[in-house]
């Protein structure tokens, strides 16, 4: 008996350091400090120094936002205030940690559903996946969102365990919903799959009516404050200073009197699929030129739209900054493009962005070219690539394939957790479907998830399996 201990222990301690060792790697060869990691550095530093939640654009000081949640930034004040502001590798270091401990709890929460074995198998697919490792080399929102999703589900299967009452894994749920909303507004998807789970719950298993029910629902109804309460503070604030009821973040990310694109987003929409698109064209308009020969042939449906389009975007080009009038003349071709055509507009391309985003190859973290695929161009990055792309869809058919051997199982003792995954996938897939621009960094979080069920194919399914309880 003590052997096989050792033997669980030694190869759960590899599969942690080969993680380890796979991280580092990341840092050291393809760290990544830009873009909206400025931008949240930017805001950690003035709130620290200053006490203002805003960047440094002028001479008299910081100017507020409210352009990002608040948890992130509190994380690098943190990280800042431990290691010296700006310091962003002992950022990626502890991101490092939170996102082993992700791969831990990962483990945990599989061995609880399907056995000792199972939780192994969960801890090795964890600790090797190299699209989640990737964003530890990257100071962003990501790492800490998958904590959340993971300590959300394996908190909510020891509530379940622990008979569904006021205890200390009912705080523990709450608390990684309430942080995840902080994070990314988005994930309040999370809180949305998870709370109606725990209610439906807790009604299936009384038998009463009236007073006791309504004692019994106590728990969610505490769940469902603490994920409101700290957003509280964030929208008073955001009253108190803009005069905007905003309790999350803007959707396009704007601060109040900035304007928004729309007829351009309307007109990006009506053509735009992969993540070459975004940064080619969604990311550069208002702010650097674009070229119409980033543009795929599906953005015209004929010479003539091409024409105007190419008037358009020589006309931007000019100056590189946004105009009402360009807007409204993007705006006008997409309603035509649109009245042409609106199944593509409003179901073809929303799923093919989806599909982009889920299993485009994930290799945004490296100095790989957009169009990867063009092997005459770049041979080498596109077979690495491709199989980068094949791993990716490994985990998705993994995933799969476990989802429906514990479906065929009946769920086993928690059919709470397992829909309560189910519907976050379902909310999120949703969601992803209304958005602009394609990232394979929205479907990452989906991982989490995909890592347990990917690991459910080692699943033996025997009454009385082993657990693992870490």
């Amino acid at each position: 008996m003590i052997n096989k201990r050792r033997q669980i222990e030694l190869c759960a301690a590899s599969a942690l350091a080969l993680g380890l060792a796979l991280r580092i790697w990341f840092i050291s060869h393809v760290a990544r400090i830009a873009g909206d990691t400025l931008i949240y550095g930017d805001i950690a530093k003035n709130w620290l120094e200053h006490g203002v939640y805003g960047f440094s654009q002028s001479a008299a000081g910081p100017v507020p936002t409210l352009i990002r949640l608040p948890g992130y930034p509190l994380f690098l004040a943190f990280s800042f205030r431990l290691f010296g502001v700006e310091h962003y590798t002992a950022v990626m270091y502890v991101q490092v940690a939170i996102d082993l401990l992700t791969c831990l709890l990962v483990a945990a929460l599989a061995g609880r559903l399907f056995g000792r074995r199972v939780g192994l198998a969960a801890l090795w697919l964890a600790a090797l996946c190299p699209f989640t490792a990737s964003y530890v080399s990257a100071p962003l929102t990501e790492t800490l969102s998958l904590a959340c999703v993971a300590l959300t589900f394996y908190g909510l299967e020891r509530w379940r365990a622990a008979e569904l009452g006021v205890n200390t894994w009912l705080w523990v749920t709450s608390a990684a919903m309430a942080y995840g909303v902080l994070l990314r507004p988005e994930q309040g998807l999370l809180a949305a799959a998870v709370i109606p789970a725990m209610f439906w719950a807790v009604l299936r298993s009384q038998s009463s009516t009236g007073s006791f029910i309504v004692r019994s629902l106590r728990p969610v109804v505490l769940a469902a404050v603490c994920v409101v309460l700290p957003l509280a503070p964030w929208t008073l604030r955001n009253w108190s200073t803009f005069h905007v009821f905003q309790p999350l973040a803007p959707r396009y990310a704007t601060d109040p009197g900035e304007t928004v694109p729309l007829g351009f987003q309307r007109w990006f929409r009506t053509w735009a699929i992969d993540f070459a698109s975004t940064e080619d064209v969604y990311w550069n308009y208002n702010g650097a030129s674009i070229d119409i020969a980033d543009l795929p042939s599906r953005a015209f449906d004929s010479n003539d739209q091409y024409s105007r389009t190419e008037v358009l975007l020589h006309e931007y080009n000019e100056t590189d900054n946004a105009s009402p009038s360009l807007d409204t003349r993007f705006d006008s071709l997409a309603q035509e493009r649109i009245h042409a055509d609106p199944l593509r507009y409003y179901l073809a391309l929303p799923i093919a962005r989806l599909l982009n985003m889920a299993f485009r190859p994930r290799t945004e973290m490296f100095p790989i070219e957009l169009e990867w695929w063009k092997w005459h161009e770049h041979p080498k990055q596109t077979a690495f690539a491709t199989a980068y792309a094949a791993l990716n869809m490994a985990y998705f058919i993994l995933a799969g394939m476990g989802l429906w051997r514990w479906r065929r199982r009946g769920w086993g003792p928690s059919p709470l957790v397992a829909w309560s995954m189910i519907w976050f996938v379902v909310l999120r897939c949703a969601l992803l479907l209304t958005l602009d621009n394609s990232e394979p960094r929205y479907t990452l979080e989906l991982y989490p998830v995909i890592l347990v069920w990917s690991a459910a194919v080692f699943a033996r399914f025997k009454h009385g399996a082993n657990s693992i309880t870490l």
